[in-house]
């Protein structure tokens, strides 16, 4: 499982011209699940995210975490984190995981989120969707 985060001060996705997602300060976070994950792998990135302190404290130092700037979450489903472009130009998707367990494994982490963060957005799974995004920094993290 891949997490892609990265801290916006304003991010949307859209579906067939409408916004299905809106948030304001928070992060963005495109969400890869592959072949081999499992729910234990989704709650480990689920609490590594939440906990992460990357938001700039009164002195400037990055010290506070999402529920400490009181952050908003945008959740997008991706399974192009999973692109192997080792051979040739056209990138290999063998190592993403099913689309059934992805999108079993994407639900589960944004009732998790839920739980745990007042506002939680979410793309539309397997759409075809158009992501804006201002990254704040710009300050991008990958986890997995």
């Amino acid at each position: 499982m891949k997490f892609v985060i990265q801290r916006v001060s304003h991010a949307s996705v859209t579906v067939d011209g409408t916004v299905i997602g809106n948030i304001e300060k928070g992060f963005l976070v495109l969400i890869g699940v592959g072949k081999e994950d499992t729910r234990a792998e989704a709650d480990r990135l689920v609490k590594k995210m939440l906990g992460l302190r990357i938001f700039p404290d009164e002195n400037g130092k990055t010290n506070l975490s999402l529920k400490d700037v009181g952050g908003e979450l945008l959740l997008v489903s991706q399974f192009t984190l999973y692109a192997d472009c080792n051979h040739g130009n056209r990138p290999g998707f063998t190592n993403a995981g099913d689309p059934a367990l992805a999108k079993e494994l994407y639900e589960y982490i944004i009732e998790s989120c839920k739980k745990q963060v007042p506002k939680v957005q979410q793309g539309s799974f397997g759409a075809d969707m158009k992501v804006e995004l201002v990254n704040d920094g710009p300050f991008t993290i990958i986890l997995k």
